[in-house]
């Protein structure tokens, strides 16, 4: 049986983004993203702030494997404390992707909505603790050293 509270996300550092400019031939969902970061880096900076993207949050009221499944969709940013040790808030733009839960009424939706927020900081805590925070740093500056040996090319799709 599955965890009653689900959350699954990709993270960037804002500190790691050095380019603000969107290509040309970007996709729409990917120009929606960068556009995303930009925001995120007005509202929040870039020292100790993460966006969080491709992610979802599923809360189950059911012990069964279909029923009682509620899902959303999120993206934004999360905030640490200044060694990155502790998740201090979120500030996350929320939408309900699907559910299996006959009885949801939309104040139930509404409540849900904004405890993906709390359930956020306390998963993003986790990904701390577990280190995750740390790998993503390196995996992406091993990627910009790489691009700076290519002279800005990494290759195709990266």
């Amino acid at each position: 049986m599955p965890q009653y509270v689900d959350i699954t996300f990709d993270c960037l550092p804002l500190r790691c983004v050095g380019r603000l400019d969107i290509p040309i031939d970007a996709s729409p969902k990917y120009r929606k993203r960068c556009e995303s970061i930009k925001v995120a880096l007005d509202k929040h900076g870039s020292h100790n702030t993460y966006y969080l993207y491709n992610a979802r949050c599923t809360f189950r009221l059911l012990n069964h494997e279909r029923d009682g499944r509620i899902q959303f969709r999120f993206d934004g940013t999360v905030l640490t404390n200044q060694d990155d040790s502790e998740t201090l808030r979120s500030d996350l733009d929320v939408e309900l992707q699907s559910e299996t839960c006959q009885w949801l009424t939309e104040p139930a939706v509404n409540w849900l909505s904004e405890s993906v927020s709390q359930a956020v900081v306390v998963e993003f805590d986790r990904y701390i603790a577990a280190g995750d925070l740390q790998k993503t740093a390196e995996r992406i500056e091993k990627i910009r050293a790489e691009s700076d040996q290519s002279g800005g090319f990494v290759g195709m799709y990266l």
